[in-house]
């Protein structure tokens, strides 16, 4: 009996000095990385961010420190997009609507009123077509870990609240700089002018525009509720953040380290997506109490806005190979019912 707890006790020493050493044997370097979004740091992208930044120190016993630059501080995310490519910014967070020049397969993400809901458009990320516009990437400059959530894009205005397509007619609307919005909003009546996120606030306030359109969460984190009085649920773009790092980067991470880079994306992913959807009703209700007016929009007149842009979605999508068209109108009819 004692022979065999003896053993018994050399075995788990064993084990836990096995268990040491592999810890120790991993290989990661020290690092230190910047990390810049354009939206405040309590906002769901910057929750994702950091809930990223301390799994990525927890598993690296703090070899790899990442640095969040919030508030757009190093840029807007074009600008944040080119440096990643050229390897002096090495992560960040977007919508893939800011990549689509360089990779126009991602355009298909914005075709307007394609995702009925969050769960519809979480199971067609996170299965094989999501990976497949990933794949995309790497040969671009970038590398994709994860799909997270920025929302569903809805109008607010300084002007009126948006009850019909025709209310649309003549706002000037801030957005992305991506055409297909331009060309969104303007077939809606609007006057699009797209502009770089951090240059938005002073756009409302000095009245260079009327509105802009982004998520109740966005809105919120901005403060845009202090120079924007109504806000519209159009619900006119569903879109996910990505998170992303520089090619370069990922070139020189060692085996180890990718791994942790790739766990630590699925984690921040979904406390991500959780803090995005609890915060969308907190928010709703903190525009209000700042004095905003909330509507949303009949089904009616969500299915007039539809029909109204339907020629930019054809136009957009005579861009692409058709078989990754037939792959996405395939997820979409797989996940209808979710």
């Amino acid at each position: 009996m004692k022979a065999k707890t003896l053993f018994t006790s050399t075995l788990i020493a064993a084990s836990l000095s096995l268990v040491s050493f592999s810890s120790q044997a991993a290989d990661i370097s020290s690092r230190n990385l910047k990390m810049p979004i354009v939206n405040a740091i309590d906002h769901p992208q910057g929750v994702g961010a950091k809930v990223f930044v301390d799994e990525i120190a927890k598993h690296t016993d703090n070899k790899i420190k990442i640095k969040i630059f919030p508030n757009g501080t190093l840029g807007g995310e074009q600008q944040v997009a080119s440096a990643m490519q050229g390897g002096t910014i090495e992560i960040s967070m977007m919508s893939p609507a800011q990549i689509v020049g360089t990779v126009p397969e991602f355009i298909v993400l914005d075709f307007p009123f394609s995702f009925k809901n969050e769960a519809q458009a979480d199971a067609v990320l996170d299965g094989p077509f999501g990976q497949k516009l990933m794949d995309y990437m790497p040969g671009k400059g970038w590398v994709g870990l994860a799909y997270m959530e920025q929302g569903y894009r809805s109008i607010s205005n300084n002007k009126r609240a948006i009850h019909k397509i025709e209310d649309v007619k003549g706002l000037k609307i801030r957005t992305i700089l991506n055409p297909l919005y331009v060309d969104m909003l303007n077939a809606l009546g609007a006057n699009a002018v797209p502009m770089p996120m951090p240059e938005l606030y002073t756009a409302l306030e000095t009245r260079t525009v009327d509105g802009q359109e982004n998520p109740e969460t966005s809105v919120d984190a901005n403060k845009f509720y202090e120079v924007q009085k109504y806000f519209s649920g159009t619900r006119h773009i569903y879109n996910p953040q990505m998170l992303m790092v520089s090619k370069k980067l990922w070139d020189k991470l060692s085996a180890d380290e990718k791994k942790i880079f790739q766990d630590a994306a699925i984690v921040a992913r979904d406390a991500q997506r959780k803090s995005a959807r609890d915060m969308t009703e907190i928010s709703r209700k903190n525009l209000i109490a700042n004095g905003m007016e909330l509507n949303e929009l009949a089904p009616e007149e969500i299915d007039r806005m539809r029909a109204a842009v339907q020629p930019v979605t054809q136009k957009y999508a005579e861009k692409l190979d058709p078989e990754l068209l037939k792959q996405f109108q395939a997820e979409l009819e797989r996940t209808k019912d979710l």
